[in-house]
């Protein structure tokens, strides 16, 4: 099932893509199809990635777990200060020679996730104690977020939001929870007083966006959702077929950020509640490997990557319909993009890895029960 979805989300880009990217290849004087191509080379890398990692036992990346985080750390702290600076934020690394740029904050997703599943698959016989179990699995959670949040809030609030829900599954006392609520909530007001204080991260940005959508604002966010609901009001019920939008010459950024926008208008309301519920889908047969996984680690690991694969994409699309603040946050395998989309195939992967192992374990189990059926027969 997932593998089908992941074909299906695949196709899907594809087909917007290449919709959403012909004013974007005149003005870069591209080849038609030059940004067709490029994104099918990249996702045709990311299930290679996808492939080659669902075959390894889950149980390895334990291993890896503790090595990523403390990595992935120093790499936020040079993101901070030293990254490339893409759309106002500094978020990315450009790797030298290769000329290839990423998002440390993807790789920091990946390395919190494992870590967190990882001590709280060790940590549940003294989950409840403050001390022995909550601190340290809040304290990776806070630098993390911590890191990312002064360039790019929208993804340190869905990191915390996420951590707090596998906290939740994981049976983190709820007074621990709301305590961790309270501390990120006033980070965050910290984080945006230094800012408009100092001048330093991106707090006068943030108060944009929010005076935006409130509708007190008038800067390129507003244009941005005026041209979204332009092209979500021209798609109606069916949409205006493959390849037919208007609004992609006119959005900023119909490729990523809004092209959810560009589904709706080309496939209409129908086509995107078809994608909300191929992203519900997966969040639900993610849900079912969490039921049958015996192990802890599986079970917080596979349901930790899923919800903030699916949370971003609800995001993301809540975004296009001006339901919340425009964020900066694309969609999941489906925005035109690079190292995004074979990190998110790496979570996928893993995800896949866990139900592979549960699936064969279980076959096992039958195989055994069936041979001890026949025995007992004579």
């Amino acid at each position: 099932m997932i593998w089908s979805i992941v074909i299906i989300l695949s196709l899907l880009s594809v087909l917007a893509v290449y919709s959403a990217t012909r004013s974007l290849e005149w003005r870069n004087d591209k080849a038609s199809g030059f940004y067709l191509l490029k994104q099918i080379g990249i996702l045709g890398v990311g299930l290679g990635i996808i492939y080659v990692i669902h075959q390894i036992n889950y149980t390895r990346f334990a291993r890896f777990a503790v090595i990523l985080f403390l990595l992935s750390i120093p790499l936020l702290f040079y993101t901070l200060f030293f990254g490339t600076e893409l759309n106002k934020g500094s978020r990315w690394i450009t790797i030298p020679v290769a000329n290839i740029t990423f998002q440390t904050s993807d790789l920091a997703k990946l390395a919190i996730f494992m870590f967190l599943a990882r001590q709280l698959s060790m940590k549940q016989k003294v989950i409840k104690d403050f001390k022995k179990g909550f601190l340290p699995v809040l304290i990776p959670v806070l630098i993390i977020c911590g890191l990312i949040a002064p360039a790019n809030l929208s993804t340190a609030l869905l990191l915390g939001v996420t951590c707090c829900m596998l906290f939740f599954i994981g049976r983190v006392d709820v007074r621990h929870i709301l305590l961790l609520m309270v501390v990120g909530l006033v980070g965050v007001m910290l984080l945006w007083g230094i800012s408009k204080a100092f001048g330093f991260g991106r707090g006068a940005t943030w108060e944009q966006r929010i005076e935006s959508y409130l509708g007190h604002g008038s800067s390129e966010d507003d244009y941005q959702i005026t041209q979204a609901k332009i092209a979500i009001a021209n798609g109606g019920f069916i949409g205006k077929g493959p390849g037919n939008s208007w609004a992609r010459d006119f959005l900023p950024h119909p490729y990523s950020d809004f092209i959810f926008a560009i589904i709706i208008e080309e496939y209409g309301l129908f086509g995107g509640s078809i994608l909300v519920g191929i992203y519900l889908l997966f969040l639900w047969r993610s849900i079912k490997i969490f039921q049958r996984c015996p192990y802890a680690f599986g079970a917080f690991l596979s349901l930790g990557l899923s919800f903030t694969l699916v949370f971003q994409a609800l995001i993301n699309m809540a975004v296009n319909v001006h339901l919340v603040p425009v964020t900066g946050l694309t969609l999941p395998l489906v925005s035109m993009g690079g190292s995004s989309i074979w990190f998110t195939s790496i979570a996928i992967g893993i995800i896949l890895s866990v139900s592979r192992y549960v699936d064969e374990m279980e076959g096992q189990q039958v195989l055994e029960t069936q041979k001890a059926i026949k025995k007992a027969n004579g």
